[in-house]
């Protein structure tokens, strides 16, 4: 029966899950979890080892679903960051976790050499290989019993089966090779699956769990889930900042690579933010907390990379349906190969019937389904340690396939720190200071990047503009500003958009050839008007990014074959900057309609297009693109939340990085499943001979899942 929709009233919670040995193992646990009562439903995260489960479940009863893997639960936020889900380390706890398996391969050994010793199978050495099998593989074999009450074939289904036919035909010695190296082979996927985790886990001890707080005009010691918006941090030099906030006081070099990958630790004083999990210089700070410990920078980053890993990528949707189609096919050819030979022969029944079982232990998919997610979750976490936010596979997979890249002009090849160079007055203006407060006024209501320019040319010359009132504001987007102060009506913005309209300013050569001037000089031109008389001109700088044009030079490198600018800045300064970043292309003047249009050609000539930008301004453009790309992500709501790809630290550079890392991931994943099919088909065709043993079944099975996990590990040492 279909499960019901979520009522208002149900409860999502999440839970991590500590002991998943397997993909397959991860999506049974989900099934019985979906079967309990009072779950609506349950949605499990392999990659970060989680589960998300909407109904009245308890912890109990998740273990109790997950009994056949003896999963261990517990709630997110009790170990989050704590490492507490580590059974611990050293000997002893090695030998803790795998006593079965060492106890299992003690057994093997001496009823392989009591077997050599009395030249047979003698009771005594089939009561070790049996004892061998119960111990190292009695979980197998309970949830292979299990699945087949309820014909569920499934991995440990053929092993159990395999393993039974071979005690059956008296292969004692084969069938506890079978058990010992399938054991093994489990430890060695749950092994690198974790070493691909740490990526995540790594990002959680980053969070301090306790911060210094200023309450009552005492410095106290406070757990972080208790601070609230608004409480005043105290960070002593060399420690770690606890929460985003802002700098109330105190200078200091704070060092943000685990946010952003910058390397050089980026100077604090008061007004600058800071976030939660970044190292403290030298300096003693006052912090001003402006989110919760569940709502911070580094929690939302971990947050979006577990959710990305586990994001399928067209690849593994492929080998998750190729995977459905070939175990059913394994097991009527290991059927086929165990009866029609005899059969037609007349004899050599238990020949073949062992021939049919190896056939089933090949069948295990394991190597196929790891190839993929481990792909993934390596690419992603390592990305994500280097300040680059993949927020899905299928993300990954397409930036491999970029052929053009589109770029916004300020913020992205820009510092999006613009500054204000020039002020000329014309007509009858004399005031400059009223000038500019009138500007700042009016500029002041404008997020845009040009108006906090000319509002911090007015602080900078001390002028005070919060007590000039502004009526009838209007923004027009990709043009400029309007409103009325002072009984006057005021534009101010690009001039060519100044002189448009029935109030429109007169034509002046003398302004016009100020313009072109600045413009030459790779300055944008703010004109303002007043009562359609344009009275001044501001001319504002926003240098190229340090390394932008090494990054243009890298994409070229990289087989890019298209990098434009989009701006609605105008051409002449739109030209310089593109000059300074090395792009031939550029398309000036243009709304945020124009962009979409010029990301719709862009794509309809060379295909997959990437377009970079702020993730505010240019969110048409980034969702038409076939990847989204946002600089600057960190504490930027609208970059984490709206893009495909962030660069943390806005640092151009990792773009090229970021498409390396795709290709390889991409390079991989074939490789892998290649690898994977190539090595179950060389193992079968042993079967024309009557070559193919148990133990070599599940010795390719097992090779084949070590060296494509091993493979896909690679990934992490991708250099920028």
């Amino acid at each position: 029966m279909p499960k019901l929709t979520a009522p208002a009233s149900a409860v999502t919670k999440v839970y991590r899950v500590e002991g998943f040995t397997c993909a397959n193992c991860a999506g049974k646990f989900e099934e019985n979890v979906k079967k309990l009562p009072g779950v609506i439903d349950a949605k499990v995260n392999f990659a970060a080892a989680k589960i998300t489960v909407t109904g009245t479940a308890t912890i109990a009863e998740l273990e109790e679903a997950g009994a056949f893997e003896r999963l261990k639960v517990r709630p997110e936020e009790e170990i989050a960051g704590s490492g507490a889900a580590e059974d611990g380390k050293g000997i002893a706890a090695f030998v803790r976790r795998h006593a079965g398996l060492i106890a299992g391969t003690a057994l093997l050994a001496a009823g392989w050499l009591a077997r050599i010793a009395s030249g047979d199978d003698h009771p005594a050495v089939i009561a070790a290989l049996a004892a061998s099998i119960l111990i190292a593989g009695h979980r197998l074999l309970v949830t292979g019993f299990k699945n087949l009450a309820c014909l569920d074939f499934d991995m440990r289904t053929l092993m159990t089966v395999a393993i039974i036919g071979a005690a059956a035909i008296g292969e004692w010695l084969e069938g506890a090779v079978v058990v010992i190296l399938f054991a093994l082979s489990e430890s060695l996927e749950r092994y690198t699956m974790e070493h691909a985790r740490r990526s995540i886990r790594g990002l959680m001890e980053l969070k301090p769990r306790e911060a210094l707080v200023v309450r009552d005009g005492r410095e106290i010691t406070v757990k972080t889930d208790e601070i609230a918006v608004g409480d005043m941090l105290i960070v002593r030099p060399g420690a770690k900042i606890a929460m985003d906030g802002v700098v109330e006081s105190g200078s200091s070099s704070v060092n943000q690579a685990a946010i952003t990958g910058e390397s050089v630790p980026v100077p604090k004083s008061p007004g600058d933010e800071v976030f939660a999990g970044t190292l403290n210089g030298e300096g003693l700070l006052k912090i001003r907390v402006t989110r919760l410990a569940k709502d911070s920078t580094i929690a939302r980053i971990i947050r979006l990379v577990e959710e990305a890993q586990a994001k399928r990528a067209p690849a593994q949707a492929f080998v998750d349906r190729f995977a459905k189609a070939y175990t059913p096919a394994i097991i009527t050819a290991a059927a086929l190969i165990a009866v029609i030979p005899p059969a037609a022969a007349g004899d050599g029944w238990l020949r073949w019937l062992y021939q049919g079982l190896s056939v089933l232990v090949v069948g295990c998919p394991c190597a196929l389904v790891i190839s993929t997610p481990i792909a993934i979750v390596s690419a992603i976490g390592s990305a994500a340690g280097r300040g680059v936010l993949i927020k899905g596979g299928i993300h990954l997979e397409q930036l491999g396939s970029v052929k053009a890249v589109a770029f916004d002009k300020t913020g992205t090849i820009t510092r999006g720190e613009p500054r204000v160079t020039d002020i000329r007055l014309f007509g009858g203006s004399k005031d400059r200071r009223t000038v500019l407060r009138i500007a700042a006024a009016l500029e002041h209501r404008s997020g845009h990047p040009l108006a906090v320019a000319v509002t911090r040319a007015a602080r900078d010359e001390g002028i005070d503009f919060s007590g000039t009132i502004v009526d009838s504001f209007a923004s027009v987007t990709g043009r400029g500003i309007q409103g009325r102060a002072e009984g006057a009506a005021f534009r101010i913005g690009s001039p060519e958009w100044i002189r448009i309209g029935p109030d429109g300013a007169q034509r002046n050569e003398e302004v016009d050839a100020y313009v072109r001037k600045l413009r030459g000089d790779g300055k944008t031109v703010l004109a303002l008007a007043k009562d359609g008389e344009t009275i001044a001109a501001f001319g504002v700088i926003d240098e190229a990014r340090p390394g932008a044009r090494e990054a243009i030079a890298g994409l070229h490198d990289l087989g890019i074959r298209k990098t434009v600018m989009l701006t609605g800045d105008n051409r002449e300064t739109a030209a310089a900057v593109a000059r300074q970043a090395g792009i031939e292309d550029v398309r000036a003047g243009l709304l945020p309609e124009d962009k979409l249009d010029a990301i719709r050609g862009l794509k309809a000539q060379y295909g997959a297009v990437a377009m970079v930008g702020d993730g505010v301004n240019d969110a048409p453009a980034l969702a038409a693109a076939t990847v989204g790309v946002a600089m600057g992500g960190a504490g930027t709501d609208a970059a984490l939340e709206t893009a495909d790809i962030a660069l943390m630290g806005g640092d151009l550079g990792k773009l090229p990085y970021a498409i390396r890392l795709s290709r390889r991931t991409l390079a991989v994943i074939r490789q892998n499943i290649a690898f994977a099919l190539l090595m179950k088909l060389a193992a079968l065709l042993l079967v024309v001979p009557g070559l193919l043993t148990l133990w070599i079944a599940i010795l390719s099975d097992m090779g084949a899942t070590l060296i494509v996990a091993l493979n896909a590990m690679r990934l992490m040492r991708v250099r920028e």
